[in-house]
């Protein structure tokens, strides 16, 4: 049944049985078969079916957190087995919001020094898409902002406090207020990204309203329009810090306690070894300010 229950994981995703079954390397015929049995084992309708793919049921969809939670535990288990014979090896999946890459290798660095054996796979992904594929079995563990929109059904533990700086063309590098950020001509993170949340939160707290020209996800298309002289970026000081600022762009603190940044990993016990493993290594890490 764990087969089955990965198959109808991997549909639930896809929505569509011809890229599901691409995914799973099978053809559609056999997915489809498998699904049936599926239904037939439980006795419910897991998926509306028409012409095509039309949704789960609501059995299919309380089937589906189910299977979640025992297709975990039965990779956990193997992990586990594993482990003991070859010790913490294998490629772990990290996902990583954008923000926090200058300063993953604080974290990935140590644990790959205690576990020679194993690799991380580093995948920059929003807090959002953090909290699904964990969830989903798609992430082992993620780094992403604790303290400012819900975490799910995920544990965390804090890495770092992330503090914010305008990054400009000034002479002036001293610190500069919210409300004077708010006046420039500013080129933003796009509103998908809880960065860009956050920053709009600190811009209405001091009374002004984020009316950027320019938006983008890439720092560098960011970074390049501020070196023109006729923009700014309101930035964390960490990722002002780990790029290379153009010529005569300085960075300008925020005021603000920030927000706290942290790994986050599914709620299971026993934890896969790669997971508690990287854990072990974020709790032996001094938070880094």
């Amino acid at each position: 049944m764990i087969d089955k229950l990965s198959m109808f994981m991997v549909l639930a995703r896809a929505e569509h049985f011809g890229r599901a079954a691409e995914e799973l390397g099978i053809t559609q015929p056999t997915l489809s078969s498998a699904i049936k049995s599926l239904e037939e084992q439980l006795g419910v309708q897991l998926v509306r079916r028409g012409s095509r793919y039309q949704g789960l049921t609501p059995e299919g969809a309380r089937v589906l957190d189910w299977a979640r939670r025992i297709v975990g535990d039965a990779r956990a288990m193997q992990s586990e087995m594993q482990a003991r014979r070859r010790g913490v090896s294998g490629l772990l999946r990290l996902g990583v919001i954008p923000t926090a890459m200058p300063r993953i290798a604080e974290l990935t660095g140590p644990f790959l020094k205690r576990h020679p054996n194993a690799g991380v796979s580093i995948l920059s992904r929003s807090s959002d898409e953090i909290r699904e594929q964990i969830e989903a079995l798609e992430l082992d563990a993620g780094v992403t902002y604790l303290d400012s929109e819900p975490l799910g059904r995920v544990q965390a533990l804090p890495l770092y406090r992330e503090t914010y700086c305008l990054v400009t063309r000034d002479e002036d590098a001293g610190p500069v207020d919210w409300s004077e950020a708010a006046a420039r001509p500013l080129c933003l993170l796009t509103p998908d990204m809880q960065n860009r949340r956050i920053v709009t939160r600190h811009l209405l707290d001091a009374g002004a309203e984020a009316m950027p020209r320019v938006e983008s996800t890439s720092m560098l298309a960011i970074l390049a329009h501020v070196a023109t002289g006729d923009w700014a970026a309101i930035l964390p000081r960490s990722l002002a810090q780990g790029l290379p600022l153009p010529s005569g762009v300085v960075a300008r603190d925020l005021a603000g306690d920030g927000h706290l940044v942290g790994l986050v990993s599914a709620r299971r016990e026993p934890h896969p070894p790669l997971v508690e493993a990287l854990w072990k290594t974020a709790e032996s890490i001094e938070e880094i300010n």
